[in-house]
């Protein structure tokens, strides 16, 4: 099965979520429960990318999402370096809350383009609200490292979790 060609918010009348199984329990609960009751609250937004084709339920399975949210952090959290450029009130950051692709996509560099695809719509956003970085929290050693390979630097321990972030500024040299 392939997957269409662009991301689209979240609609639970139009995505299968109840078949979305990226192998983490906590990412597919997040998918089937939480994420529209998340955007009906006004916390964070979900984008998926669906299949190309409709289910015989005629839903549209999901092929990889990812869910932003607003957030900030502490500035003894940053680096010296950078914290000492910093006033001493929380920080505004971009929260890259999940992102997760389906088991039946693994290995076909979807990992990588919803990555691109939520930097890319992050840095649109922070054209009109800014913030400092993207901050993301590990789930698992091997997102560390796939958030390490793009550029994301470790910033602390939080809730139990390594925390990540990347400079605004760097994700502008990406787009710009």
């Amino acid at each position: 099965m392939s997957w269409s060609k662009t991301f689209v918010e979240l609609d639970k009348h139009v995505h299968d979520r109840a078949s979305f199984d990226c192998g983490e329990a906590e990412l597919n609960t997040f998918i089937q429960t939480q994420a529209s009751k998340h955007m009906q609250a006004g916390i964070s937004r979900t984008m998926v990318l669906p299949a190309s084709l409709p289910l015989l339920n005629q839903k549209w399975p999901i092929c990889a999402f990812y869910s932003v949210a607003p957030s900030s952090i502490r500035r003894e959290t940053l680096p010296v370096s950078l914290a000492k450029k910093l006033p001493n009130y929380p920080i505004p950051v971009f929260l890259l809350a999940q992102l997760a692709v389906h088991r039946e996509y693994h290995g076909h560099g979807l990992g990588k383009v919803s990555l691109i695809r939520a930097l890319k719509y992050l840095w649109e956003v922070n054209a009109h609200m800014r913030a400092y970085a993207i901050v993301v929290d590990c789930l698992t050693p091997a997102a560390e490292a796939f958030y390490t390979k793009y550029g994301f630097q470790v910033l602390c321990e939080h809730n139990g979790r390594t925390r990540m972030f990347i400079p605004m500024k760097t994700v502008g040299q990406l787009f710009s």
